[in-house]
Parts: C-alpha cells; structure tokens; sequence
C-alpha cells in the first residue's frame, strides 16, 4: 500500500522501502522512517504534495516522491 492510500486523521505503519531509489531510501531512514515505525497522517496539500505525518513526536512533510518510496500499512 501506499502513503496516499491513508486517508488524514488515520494511522499507519512503514513496512518497507523501495529498493532501487537509494537518495530517498537513505533520507527517510534517516528521518526515522524505518520498517515497524508508525505515523499518523495529518494533511495533504491541496494538490497532493507534499503530505505532512506525525511521527516519533515530529510533524514531518514528505514530497510525493519520497512519499512513493515508502511501503506502508492501514492500522
């Protein structure tokens, strides 16, 4: 499933990251987005990008395509 597939006000959690975009893949690791972490989902933008999540305590935004980067689940 993907991050846009969460509707706001609902929880998931990152179940895994795309393999071959390594930029992003490095970047959201390093923003705590790792496998098991769960979030909430705050707003999208009116066009869709960028998304805003509630993870770890931060509000973090995340363009479309670091977005796309993440495997996720509905909780």
């Amino acid at each position: 499933m993907a991050l846009r597939d969460i509707a706001p006000g609902k929880k998931g959690k990152v179940t895994g990251l795309q393999k071959g975009n390594k930029g992003y893949r490095q970047k959201l690791l390093a923003m705590g987005l790792t496998p098991g972490t769960e979030f909430s989902v705050i707003r999208y933008a009116p066009m869709g990008d960028p998304v805003e999540i509630q993870v770890r305590g931060f509000a973090l935004s995340l363009r479309k395509d670091e977005a796309a980067a993440l495997f996720v689940e509905h909780l």
